[in-house]
């Protein structure tokens, strides 16, 4: 057996100088070493939670901010580490896949919606607008020809989409209990919106546009001129109005927090405005069980009309 090379007196003395630069580096005990401490001025502050505020495509997305984002900013400015976004839709059939999907954690739906989100597992925290004020307008050409419900036949009625409650269910039954029969005696268009529903009136495309009050004023303040030519010729009795729900997986706290904001917005600074831009009167209190007026009336209409979710 061979014996180990010898180490000179020298390279040893090198040895052990490394050896206590390495011992020193990490610690006696051979941990590694700490790390400097860094010292901020202000705590680090977390990103406050995003939940999204959709609601039903009453407007296009241009119109449909411009009148529920100063909703959104007056919430936002009151909630504490909560930010609610406003989420538009192409239309009203993308709007409830969304719901169908529990995309949105807030939703702002029509009452038929509300109950289909019902199902998917949100819930009523409110109710925008007066009860009252959820109705059908039918809405023709001050210089048409359209005077009885009969002067419809074999002409286009425009909606904004099948279930539109207020828009096209409820108008639809109104005609039906007159004496139409809306899956043959008139042609049915679903054009995606109240204001172009209306518009197909003014252009002569339709003889009539099933809307409602909200939309028909808000048609009226931006467009004058157009609407100086038509005018409402029948009404529907009234039902509840627009829902605002949550999902039930939102944190309790915050929702309590948005449905205080929103029956205080009335009275809050500022508050009366930002309802004026909604054509909203006021929010109010409204549950689960506020709705069921609405599923009796529902169930109803599909007796005697057709299905809600399938186009005639």
């Amino acid at each position: 057996m061979s014996r180990p090379a010898s180490v000179s007196p020298g390279r040893r003395a090198a040895l052990a100088a490394l050896a206590g630069v390495v011992l020193a580096l990490a610690g006696c005990d051979g941990a590694p070493p700490e790390r400097e401490l860094q010292y901020r001025a202000t705590p680090p502050v977390a990103a406050p939670a995003a939940y999204r505020f959709a609601v039903h495509p009453l407007h296009n997305p241009k119109l449909l901010s411009a009148a529920y984002q100063p909703l959104l900013d007056h919430l936002n400015g009151r909630l504490d580490g909560v930010r609610l976004e406003l989420e538009a839709s192409r239309d009203y059939a993308a709007y409830e896949a969304k719901i169908r999907a529990r995309g949105p954690e807030f939703l702002l739906p029509n009452p038929w919606q509300a109950i289909q989100a019902n199902a998917a597992g949100y819930r009523v925290i409110a109710m925008a607008g007066d009860a009252a004020d959820f109705r059908g307008l039918i809405v023709v050409r001050k210089d048409g020809p359209v005077v009885s419900p009969a002067d419809l036949r074999g002409q286009t009625v425009a909606y904004p989409s099948p279930t539109a409650l207020a828009a096209c269910v409820m108008p639809q039954y109104f005609l039906h209990r007159a004496g139409l029969d809306i899956n043959r005696d008139i042609r049915n268009a679903y054009v995606g919106s109240q204001q172009s529903a209306i518009m197909n009136v003014h252009l002569g495309r339709a003889a009539a546009a099933g809307t409602w009050p909200a939309a028909w004023r808000l048609f009226q303040r931006d467009h004058p001129q157009e609407a100086a030519g038509l005018k409402v010729q029948w009404e529907t009795p009234p039902l509840m109005n627009n829902a605002v729900m949550v999902r039930d997986d939102v944190p309790p706290a915050v929702a309590d927090a948005v449905r205080r904001l929103l029956l205080e917005l009335a009275d809050a600074p500022g508050g009366p405005a930002i309802l004026a831009g909604m054509a909203t009167a006021r929010f109010h209190a409204a549950d689960d069980a506020s709705y069921d007026k609405v599923r009796d009336y529902i169930a109803a209409f599909e007796r005697e009309v057709r299905p809600v979710e399938v186009q005639p």
